[in-house]
């Protein structure tokens, strides 16, 4: 609980100095990155399928998945380390491995892979800081993809590829692509934080943007949850 305190209490530090800060989703892009050129093909018939991102704190990612069309849900975690070390307070020590991560369970005849990660990389996070994520710092805020299968590492290798190429974002990508272990929900109460608190401070300054940049960006995709 207190690293939970620690970042409230910078982000009222920061707002009070006049500097609200935001996670800048997109790395400075102004509009939806493209279409990823490798994808896999939608599915013939709903299939449930498992992605599982990392992009700061949880909250936020968690919320943007959320308001996803073909998202059937999305879970605040922890991947990375081990299990015995999957608790927020060991977590927020940035010695555990772990990284704040989402876990999206999709329905691939309505929503690609290729087209979840156009969303994460485009509003969901800023792939270009490194073990930070707008107010927050540590490993445990790194940018990663944790593939499950090859076919997921292919689409997400060729998409980093392909938007590095396009040098769209301002500063390189630092977002890493590993196999997943394993992954471990959170505790109960950081689950739809945002949802819940829309009215908190850290909330309305660093993730209600990233919603508004979802429906702004992806009309097709975004549904109210």
């Amino acid at each position: 609980m207190l690293r939970f305190l620690l970042r409230l209490s910078a982000l009222f530090l920061t707002a009070t100095l006049g500097g609200i800060p935001a996670c800048n989703a997109g790395g400075g892009a102004n509009a939806a990155l493209p279409s990823p050129a490798v994808d896999a093909p939608i599915a013939t018939a709903k299939a449930a399928q498992t992605a599982v991102l990392a992009g700061g704190c949880f909250w936020g990612i968690q919320a943007v998945f959320e308001h996803v069309k073909g998202v059937v849900s999305a879970t605040s975690g922890y991947s990375g380390g081990a299990a015995n070390t999957a608790q927020y307070e060991l977590v927020s020590t940035g010695q555990t491995g772990h990284a704040e991560s989402v876990k999206i369970v999709y329905d691939a005849s309505e929503i690609t892979y290729g087209q979840l990660l156009r969303v994460f990389f485009s509003v969901a996070h800023d792939p270009t800081q490194l073990n930070r994520q707008g107010p927050d710092t540590g490993n445990q805020y790194r940018s990663v993809v944790f593939y499950a299968n090859d076919e997921q590492k292919r689409i997400a290798e060729a998409y980093l590829a392909q938007l590095a190429g396009a040098k769209l974002f301002p500063r390189p990508i630092v977002t890493l692509v590993v196999p997943l272990q394993a992954f471990y929900p959170a505790e109960s109460y950081h689950q739809d934080y945002a949802a819940h608190h829309p009215d908190n401070p850290y909330i309305v300054y660093n993730d209600a943007p990233k919603l508004a940049r979802l429906r702004e960006q992806f009309p097709d995709l975004y549904t109210a949850k």
